[in-house]
């Protein structure tokens, strides 16, 4: 455990304190948010990420030790583990060295050279592979193996036999597999070719070619797909002539013998049939999975930007769910989110009941003072989109709109959350109410989604999707933690995220609070079914009561801290009553002036926990989102028919890949920034420059109307 825990330290550029008393807290069954947000003082202050990235790698080496240990009995059992192959598992860093090592000893399927020892041929290969012999007759050494009963028949058979048991060592060789998997990886090439002539969004690839370490993560899920789609036909090319003479290097006696031209036949036969094949599928499956790790690193980015998206608070919204047969949905909800009316709307073809529905809206509008109107961005959602501007240009008061990614609004109105949510509305309609509570608070209405179906990642389809839903998750679950959740109105699937709460507890929650009519203070939750002080522990920081007895429950302090928080009020001149009325205004002032490490010793506190104490009196409820810019709404609308070469627009990041940054300019076609203009400086990667949500000017490079591509250049006009 020890060396597990030094190598944490080093990997992640920490203090082995550190990590000693992170992974003591994770093993204590403490969750990541509760460790980042109130146990800085053991963890010296280790954020969310970096925990989560030392929990990850925390699994994999003990799961390394674990296979080490396992390798060892499976091979004592074989009765041939030496202090060799025990001090070479020892060192293996990795998996694949471990099953490297294991290679020679693992129970195969029938192989040729399985076969051959069956028909008692391994003493003669293991004559042949020792080349002591430097004059002698082969062919009368092998006749001494001839066996008819066995299936022996002949000197070349029997030689075959020996060499096909000679190549099956060469290629259980730990160290030779080390050196040319290193070998190819550093050489070979990726090459694909088209195995059919119609176009396809693999066309780049029809004759491409590109080194192994320089493709780029991306370009290895295109081709994986492309190869699975049957467009391409991949192979790996590699320096063949090399690592065979470096194997034969390593297996030829220096001194010569009789064997010579057996071992060299074995050689090449090793590595062409045993040991290249697969090799190829090791390095592409390395591939694969680095690949799909960058993937999920920019999926988990995107996702953590667009549900702390800033919210649109105390808007009446109108959520229109556009179609163009079954007509578009509509739902207005209020500034809390609950449906005020629910209907349809035909001004798209086939009716094209245009002046009908204008009537329809406007009544809604006028009716319920509507301000903002959130139109879903799927089918007929341009046409939608003209609709509603050319109706709000005939209002006298201001009403604005947006276009909402509908991701995975199909996904939730099908569901059986939405089902007992809305057990009154048809699938459509649920999707026009959860298009209007995207806008209002994006954090609250998207994890009723499957991160995976909310459509801001690439290949999302192709990679681990277990891997995958732990690590979106665990976004999710960091951002409803770092935000914070009201706990008289949060759903069960919002609570569901909430430090140490699942879902069971989730709905035991919901139920404690529809039977008891809400929570007065939060060590009331302890009164839930299956809340245990454990859970407690983990959650209640979290949760807010925004119009509870105490104002601390409104706020991230945690209870465990309620008794410091007051003698800190009462040690600066303040009250509880204070803090309410936001009477406290130069509280950081007089905590510097009798001394910030004075005042935590005084109250009992680290210096960390003081300073997140200050902070969340100064400012209760406090929504971290709030102090983002808000999002992008129109008034009018554009077509890609309107844009030139040089325009320069707003618009709003909808999604960040290794290549670039997709922008809506609110012509219902996103542009592409690529990476070389983004900025005028070299950019490695488009994280560094932008983020999804982000409102950034562009201009417009080129327009292709036929096959709807935009392409544009935030160069020379900064963020």
């Amino acid at each position: 455990m020890t060396d597990i825990l030094s190598r944490l330290a080093k990997e992640l550029s920490i203090r082995l304190s550190q990590v000693e008393s992170a992974v003591k807290l994770i093993d204590e069954g403490n969750t990541i948010p509760f460790i980042a947000r109130y146990r800085k003082e053991a963890t010296g202050g280790m954020d969310d990420q970096i925990l989560r990235e030392l929990h990850d790698r925390l699994v994999y080496l003990r799961n390394l030790e674990s296979r080490k240990e396992e390798v060892k009995r499976l091979i004592e059992a074989q009765e041939k583990l030496t202090d060799e192959i025990s001090a070479s598992l020892d060192k293996a860093e990795t998996l694949q060295e471990i099953e490297d090592i294991y290679r020679p000893f693992k129970p195969k399927r029938r192989t040729r050279a399985s076969i051959a020892k069956d028909k008692g041929l391994e003493p003669l290969a293991v004559i042949i592979y020792s080349q002591k012999l430097n004059e002698g007759d082969i062919n009368a050494l092998a006749s001494e193996y001839l066996d008819e009963e066995k299936g022996v028949k002949t000197v070349e058979e029997a030689i075959q036999g020996a060499m096909d048991i000679i190549a099956e060592t060469i290629s259980d060789n730990a160290e030779y597999r080390r050196v040319i998997r290193e070998l190819t990886f550093k050489e070979g090439v990726i090459i694909t070719l088209a195995k059919k002539e119609e176009d396809s969004p693999y066309r780049m690839y029809y004759d491409f070619n590109e080194p192994v370490n320089k493709i780029a993560p991306h370009r290895i899920l295109a081709i994986n797909r492309g190869e699975k789609e049957e467009f391409l036909s991949v192979k790996l090319e590699t320096p063949e002539e090399r690592i065979v003479d470096w194997i034969k290097g390593r297996t030829l006696s220096k001194s010569g013998s009789i064997f010579s031209e057996i071992i060299e036949k074995a050689v090449e036969d090793a590595y062409k049939r045993l040991i290249a094949p697969s090799i190829e599928n090791e390095i592409r499956g390395s591939l694969t999975e680095a690949a799909s790790e960058q993937a999920i690193k920019v999926f988990s980015e995107n996702l953590r930007n667009l549900l702390l998206q800033p919210p649109v608070k105390g808007k009446v919204v109108l959520g229109l769910d556009p179609a163009y047969r079954t007509g578009c949905k509509l739902a207005v909800v209020n500034e809390i989110g609950r449906v005020l009316h629910t209907g349809v709307i035909y001004p798209t073809p086939p009716q094209n009941k245009v002046v009908e529905a204008a009537a329809i809206l406007k009544a809604l509008i006028e009716k319920y003072d509507v301000e903002i109107i959130a139109i879903g961005n799927g089918t007929a959602s341009r046409e939608s989109e003209i609709f509603v501007a050319g109706v709000i240009k005939t209002l006298s008061k201001k009403v604005r709109y947006m276009v909402v990614s509908e991701a995975g609004a199909s996904v939730y109105s099908a569901s059986k959350l939405a089902a007992e949510e809305f057990p009154e509305f048809d699938v459509s309609l649920r999707s026009a109410v959860s298009i209007a509570r995207r806008l209002q608070d994006p954090l609250a209405e998207l994890v009723k989604i499957d991160p995976k179906a909310i459509g801001v990642g690439q290949y999302q389809h192709d990679m681990n999707q277990k891997r995958l839903g732990e690590a979106l998750s665990g976004v999710v679950e960091s951002c409803v933690n770092s935000v914070g959740v009201d706990l008289n109105t949060a759903s069960s699937s919002l609570l569901s995220y909430v430090a140490g709460i699942n879902s069971t507890v989730a709905n035991n929650i919901v139920e404690y609070r529809e039977t008891n009519g809400g929570f007065t203070v939060r060590k009331e939750l302890l009164k839930v079914k299956k809340l245990g002080e454990k859970t407690f522990e983990q959650c209640a920081g979290f949760l807010r009561i925004p119009e509870g007895d105490n104002i601390l429950d409104n706020t991230s302090v945690h209870p465990e801290s309620y008794e410091a928080c007051e003698k800190l009020l009462k040690l600066t001149g303040h009250t509880l009553e204070d803090v309410k009325d936001k009477k406290i205004g130069k509280l950081k002032e007089e905590v510097t002036k009798l001394g910030t490490e004075k005042v935590a010793s005084l109250i009992g506190v680290g210096m960390p926990t003081l300073n997140d104490i200050v902070n969340e009196l100064l400012k209760p409820g406090r929504d971290p989102r709030d102090e983002l810019p808000p999002p992008l709404l129109s008034e009018d609308v554009l077509d890609i028919a309107d844009l030139k070469p040089g325009m320069i627009l707003d618009g709003t990041v909808r999604n960040v890949v290794d290549f670039g940054a997709f922008v809506d300019i609110g012509v219902h076609q996103d542009g592409l920034v690529h990476i070389s203009e983004l900025s005028d400086r070299f950019v490695r990667n488009p994280m560094e420059v932008v983020s999804v949500g982000d409102i950034v000017k562009v201009r417009v490079l080129e327009v292709d109307e036929k096959r709807k591509r935009i392409s544009l250049s935030m160069k020379g006009l900064g963020k």
